[in-house]
């Protein structure tokens, strides 16, 4: 597909691109790149790679700028990236994009943009902040998910469900990756080496880094709530041990002076009083329940109970 800027993203040919000064905007498979790249005149001395996409990057030619773009499914972001690459100078940008990903972006700005002054700049700008759109939503789910299982975690640690928890921190962490190299590209952009860009049009490029900068304060925080989530489960764990282990000192220390008076009366030695006393019986008895009710009273005083 090929495209005009102008008011909006005119649909026009392959020839029309190349007919007068009025940039563009191509969306091509690597087959047709291949066929038709030398037509484009960009001066590459870095080939775009169209094969093995790792991430998102930007390359500085003589005359061109290429790169890639490697975008996380927004609805599987642990899932397989949808990747393309592209290519562009003053004139216009190719992608390069077996995956149709780059042309469903062009396409939905076809159907919804129209700018007072276009221009490169601004569609790279409209490009880009598609790939982000609903990052904002996505990560404040994310943390009204967090904040539900922290309410569980508080509630009972036992029963709580962590699996969830380690899944929106593997999405957090790709979603970080994926805005460091948003916004190492924009700043290659800003930068204009290639004086491709007028000056007065290289603010749409800080105004896309400020929004991936917002996002990635966004992410930091989410990570960070993590950490506190999983830091809470441990310490929650923790205290009921602790209350458990209390429980159990306190029940052997009430037992210890109860197994005296046992050991002590199980000696059987022959001029013991008390084993013909007819009330020896019941008087160990009454001690014994003294001893349980004094130590229980002094537990609850100590707050150990």
């Amino acid at each position: 597909m090929y495209y005009l800027i102008e008011d909006t993203l005119s649909q026009c040919t392959l020839e029309d691109c190349h007919k007068d000064a009025r940039q563009y905007v191509a969306v091509m498979t690597p087959e047709q790149w291949l066929r038709h790249r030398d037509r484009f005149d960009m001066g590459i001395d870095i080939e775009p790679e169209t094969m093995e996409i790792y991430n998102t990057k930007i390359e500085e030619n003589y005359d061109s700028l290429t790169g890639t773009f490697s975008i996380p499914d927004r609805t599987n972001i642990t899932g397989e990236d949808m990747q393309f690459a592209f290519a562009l100078d003053e004139r216009g940008v190719v992608f390069i994009d077996k995956s149709g990903a780059a042309d469903r972006i062009v396409q939905r700005i076809s159907a919804t943009k129209k700018w007072r002054m276009p221009s490169l700049e601004r569609f790279l700008y409209d490009f880009l902040v598609q790939i982000i759109q609903g990052d904002q939503s996505l990560l404040e789910r994310f943390e009204r998910e967090l904040e539900t299982i922290e309410r569980s975690i508080l509630n009972d640690a036992d029963t709580a469900e962590l699996t969830r928890l380690h899944e929106i921190r593997g999405d957090i962490l790709d979603l970080r990756t994926h805005y460091e190299q948003l916004m190492d590209l924009g700043q290659e952009l800003e930068e204009n080496e290639n004086n491709f860009f007028k000056p007065e049009n290289e603010r749409y490029f800080r105004l896309f880094i400020n929004k991936i900068s917002r996002l990635q304060d966004s992410s930091a925080a989410l990570r960070d709530y993590t950490i506190q989530l999983r830091d809470l489960y441990q310490s929650q764990l923790d205290v009921k041990q602790n209350r458990i282990m209390t429980v159990l000192t306190v029940v052997t220390t009430i037992f210890m002076p109860l197994t005296l008076i046992v050991g002590w009366y199980g000696m059987n030695f022959k001029y013991m009083p008390e084993l013909d006393s007819p009330v020896g019986y019941p008087i160990v008895i009454i001690v014994s329940l003294v001893i349980i009710i004094a130590s229980l009273i002094f537990f609850k005083k100590k707050k150990w109970l």
